[in-house]
């Protein structure tokens, strides 16, 4: 006779078998808010591709370990046209209508007043790749990679160091939230080095014509031409202009995106020696043992396999922002905002991905939420972009620090001036 499952034997059975916990993994999601179509879209685009290299790799390792649960990861683009109020409209869908755990963003006139007063509100962590965008009213968002514009300074100090006899340069870029404290930056960073500017212009982004700016750039007989922190169009355009005007002095910008291209519309001598910051990342020096990035190499080689030809300053960015989140998080055992940002920051130290960093800002954003430590000076040699040097950021500063507020303060770019301009368009 079948003995019944509420029998004695059936309840012991019952007490002696392990209980086997079946468990869907859940889901942590991450919003991607920047311009993926416009004039914007060389700086975006790519660091998208990186953020889904990024998933696709922690989710065949089983995604983000949260206390005893997986989490696989999505990641959720929205194209904001690098237009304010399509920012703002993807911030609240991000948020409200996706849940999203962290938004990486671009940052500039992305960033606009609406979405900081949005995201603060709801306590969101948003990263941005320029700290210019930080203030004490916004302490959650946070530039945990790219310390832009900051990190102009280190090229134009080994310039200096390698090339003494430079004394005279001339700049120009776009006159938006990139460009503006991308110059006051380099004004700073060319009167340390005791370099003379010459002459400057901001330009509309709307412009499409380049060659009366540098034929009056070069009218002024610079030693350096500097493009700022122009975007890649305009760097790209600028460069060839500079060329069929016969220049023949030292070219520098922050970004040379697909540099390739520039050769073959120029020459390799013509592009030999442009100095940069943004590394390729096959470079040997990416191999060294400060570095927190893991296995650069393949990272670019796989990059390059799978999006071909696009390969940009802001690929790998996003990639090691979500590398310093993930830890956090696990370190955390939890999504939560402040726990999250508490545990990226705690000691005031983190892991930058050129090394040891210091979580910095206070006095020129009015708040610790930067991880600044080294970044590399980056030169075209033999048509290879190749890392000469990895410079101190905060070395430069200590030395050099009332250079950069004065110049910010000129411009009208300090946080405290730029928190009472928030306050009275509010």
């Amino acid at each position: 006779m079948a003995r019944r499952i509420g029998s004695p034997l059936a309840s012991a059975l019952s007490l002696a078998m392990p209980r086997l916990k079946f468990e869907t993994k859940k889901e942590a999601r991450i919003g991607f808010l920047a311009p993926l179509s416009g004039k914007l879209k060389s700086w975006a685009e790519p660091g998208y591709h990186g953020c889904l290299m990024w998933r696709d790799r922690v989710n065949a390792t089983g995604g983000i370990k949260v206390r005893d649960r997986q989490y696989l990861v999505d990641i959720l683009p929205f194209d904001t046209g690098f237009r304010p109020e399509r920012a703002l409209e993807g911030a609240r869908k991000l948020v409200l209508e996706d849940g999203v755990n962290l938004i990486v963003m671009v940052g500039g006139d992305d960033f606009s007043n609406q979405v900081r007063d949005f995201v603060s509100e709801r306590k969101t962590l948003v990263t941005t790749l320029l700290p210019s965008d930080l203030s004490p009213d916004a302490r959650t968002l946070i530039a945990p990679c790219e310390v832009h514009p900051i990190y102009n300074v280190t090229g134009v100090d080994w310039l200096k160091r390698n090339d003494p006899g430079l004394r005279t340069a001339a700049m120009c870029t776009q006159d938006d939230a990139h460009g503006r404290p991308s110059i006051a930056t380099y004004r700073a960073a060319f009167e340390a080095a005791g370099i003379e500017l010459v002459a400057e212009r901001l330009f509309p982004i709307e412009t499409t014509e380049f060659s009366g700016i540098v034929q009056d750039l070069m009218s002024r007989q610079p030693d350096i031409l500097c493009w700022d922190t122009a975007y890649e169009p305009f760097v790209h355009a600028l460069t060839v202009e500079a060329f069929r005007h016969g220049f023949k002095g030292r070219l520098l910008s922050c970004t040379c995106d697909n540099y390739a291209e520039l050769i073959a519309k120029t020459s390799p001598e013509f592009m030999e020696n442009f100095i940069f910051q943004f590394p390729d990342f096959d470079d040997p020096r990416l191999n060294e043992a400060q570095i927190n990035f893991s296995e650069p190499n393949e990272f670019y080689q796989e990059f390059c396999s799978r999006y071909s030809g696009t390969w940009s300053a802001v690929s790998w960015e996003y990639f090691s922002i979500l590398e310093i989140w993930k830890a956090a998080v696990e370190r955390a055992r939890t999504f939560d905002t402040a726990t999250v940002l508490a545990a990226m920051k705690v000691g005031g130290a983190g892991k930058h991905v050129f090394g040891d960093a210091t979580w910095w800002g206070r006095e020129l954003f009015g708040i610790d939420n930067a991880l600044v430590g080294y970044w590399p000076v980056v030169r075209i040699e033999n048509g290879k972009a190749r890392i000469v040097e990895f410079g101190s950021i905060l070395d430069w500063w200590a030395m050099n620090s009332t250079l950069l507020i004065k110049h910010m303060r000129e411009m009208g770019l300090m946080w405290d001036q730029r928190q009472t301009k928030l306050a009275t368009s509010r």
